[in-house]
């Protein structure tokens, strides 16, 4: 992909780039999809270059669709990252003498490029993670599990997590990370899990029904041993609405 793109380079934005941080939830767990380079043993975000004929948002569209194969995503950017030294001379260097690249492409891809951060919240049960080539590994790994990443990813990856436990208090979350129908428990633990706390039962119920974006089926969930609680689903409008206008409670 890299060599196909610095042979086109001139379709190409220099010095700009986009950085993704996918989140999504399973088995009581806040995972992150990470990408391991074919020319470091760290892993890296999913990120890509930025088409001179194409908007920055659509651009980050493009590279969440190119990883994990779901359209209708929701995406933030959050910050921008510009450190001078952000392109490690060193880590530069093994990839342009992995690639074998010719000086001109060389030159370019050695420029320094000032980075924009995106999250994305996914269903993880619909994602199915998009290796580039068979030489490359993609795996959701536990955010607190998070082994070395290449380059300023852990300082992009912990602002988006702050990110997203701050814009928790001004927003809701939970449509793009849980399954159509869920528990009140499940969707506790979700934001449990993102805040890195407990939360008090009552006072989350309490909340969470004040909200009004969920909607309480004729239904309870079924293979559970003790008494089955009830299930929900969200109220996509209502939620949309709350999204767009902000929360003006915190948690």
């Amino acid at each position: 992909m890299l060599l196909k793109i610095l042979e086109n380079k001139d379709q190409f934005q220099p010095g700009l780039s986009i950085d993704c941080v996918i989140f999504g939830f399973h088995n009581n767990q806040l995972k992150v999809l990470l990408n391991k380079t074919k020319y470091s043993d760290q892993w890296a975000l999913p990120g890509g270059f930025v088409p001179v004929d194409e908007d920055l948002d659509q651009a980050a569209v493009s590279i969440l669709y190119g990883r994990t194969g779901v359209k209708g995503i929701f995406l933030r950017q959050f910050a921008t990252f510009g450190k001078v030294q952000r392109n490690q001379a060193d880590f530069s260097q093994k990839v342009v003498q992995f690639y074998g690249l010719t000086p001109e492409a060389a030159q370019w891809y050695l420029n320094r490029f000032v980075t924009v951060g995106y999250y994305a919240l996914v269903d993880f049960s619909q994602t199915v993670p998009q290796p580039e080539g068979n030489k490359e590994v993609v795996e959701w790994i536990d955010h607190s599990a998070v082994p070395e990443l290449i380059l300023d990813h852990r300082e992009i990856l912990d602002t988006a997590l702050a990110t997203l436990r701050t814009e928790l208090n001004l927003m809701p979350v939970g449509y793009n990370l849980l399954p159509e129908k869920f528990t009140i428990p499940e969707l506790q633990k979700l934001y449990e899990t993102i805040l890195g706390r407990q939360l008090d039962r009552r006072n989350f119920l309490r909340k969470i029904t004040a909200i009004g974006i969920l909607i309480k089926l004729d239904e309870k969930k079924s293979n559970v041993a003790h008494k089955a609680p009830n299930l929900y689903r969200f109220d996509k409008e209502r939620y949309e609405e709350v999204v767009k206008n902000g929360l003006t409670q915190g948690w």
